[in-house]
């Protein structure tokens, strides 16, 4: 097996030492393993191949990090296309939220959150994708 070193900021190393602790891994390398294997595969599930999708991404970061909204700014221009609706709202003291509705296929959407998800200085990255073709108007109590 290959070691890897990864660099990160010491409260996240904190956190996940802590985290193999309580949830009984052998180490942080466990779960770095593991939590790569997760995020490999959230995108490659064959039931969303082939389909348009409706994505929800919600974003947050630091108030005073400009940098990130200007990111945020920069990605919903370049993928016009994908975004079918952003919003931008200021959370707590000092903090921002971005919240992006998507529509498109499986390859654009994880492009898309891969972009976010590697902009410095986020704080947390959320998302949920659903075939739009799946939504049943009787389940959801829609029209």
């Amino acid at each position: 097996m290959a070691v890897v070193s990864v660099s990160m900021p010491d409260e996240l190393l904190e956190r996940l030492d802590q985290f193999a602790e309580e949830h009984g891994y052998t180490g942080r390398s466990e779960v770095v393993r593991e939590a790569s294997r997760t995020l490999l595969g959230e995108f490659e599930e064959k039931q969303l191949e082939d389909r348009t999708l409706m994505g929800v991404v919600t974003v947050l970061f630091d108030y005073e990090t400009t940098t990130v909204e200007e990111r945020m700014i920069s990605l919903r221009h370049e993928y016009e296309r994908l975004v079918a609706s952003n919003f931008h709202s200021h959370v707590g003291d000092h903090f921002c939220m971005e919240l992006f509705v998507l529509e498109g296929d499986l390859e654009d959407i994880s492009t898309f959150v891969g972009k976010i998800r590697a902009t410095s200085d986020i704080l947390t990255v959320d998302y949920s994708v659903l075939p739009v073709d799946d939504v049943d108007p009787l389940r959801t109590g829609g029209h």
